[in-house]
């Protein structure tokens, strides 16, 4: 039986591990386009389930500021402002943080809320979810300016959004989180469209 010398079997991890590593290099330079385009268009995907396309015709993904803790996508009709969609965080959900985004019309209306990410509970607090009720739409056509500030609360705080049985935290959250954020876009709407 013959064995190999320590520089051989180093010789061969070497030229292995180059090999492996010069695989994955093809494989990322080959697919990272469609993976920008995939992420591009799961992007676009979210802004149009919050805000109808037809309300806008310039480019949301490449209309974009950050200001404060806000990520925004300013939407226009023929370069005027008709609306944006801001990403925002509550830190007050049940588990953690809540990632939404928020589309709201230059009148100051909701035009669409979705969660982006979330650790609730399954089957309690991930109702918040549009793919398991259509809670999330209860904000769709509220403004801020036709309701009182008591309002924007769920009802066992005296407001008018439900809450789910069991998980009062997780809605109470997201319904204080909106009434922030659509606040912030209310009082910065001449920053956002400078």
């Amino acid at each position: 039986m013959k064995l190999t010398s320590p520089i051989s079997a180093a010789f061969r991890v070497g030229l292995f591990s180059f090999i492996i590593v010069g695989m994955v290099s093809l494989v990322f330079h080959a697919t990272k386009d469609k993976i920008a385009d995939n992420e591009r268009q799961a992007l676009l995907d979210s802004l149009q389930s919050v805000l109808n396309p037809e309300s806008y015709d310039n480019d949301l993904a490449n209309d974009v500021i950050q200001l404060q803790a806000y990520t925004i996508y300013r939407a226009r009709k023929s370069g005027t402002p008709v609306a944006a969609i801001l990403t925002s965080t509550t830190s007050h959900g049940y588990n953690g943080n809540i990632r939404l985004l928020l589309g709201i019309t230059m009148e100051g209306k909701i035009s669409g809320v979705r969660v982006l990410m979330h650790k609730e509970t399954p089957g309690l607090g991930d109702k918040i979810e549009i793919k398991k009720t259509n809670w999330i739409s209860s904000f769709k056509h509220k403004s801020l300016s036709d309701m009182s500030t008591r309002q924007w609360a769920v009802k066992q705080d005296g407001g008018i959004f439900d809450q789910f049985t069991g998980a009062t935290i997780t809605p109470r959250a997201i319904v204080n989180e909106v009434k922030k954020t659509g606040l912030f876009f209310q009082q910065n709407q001449q920053i956002i469209f400078q």
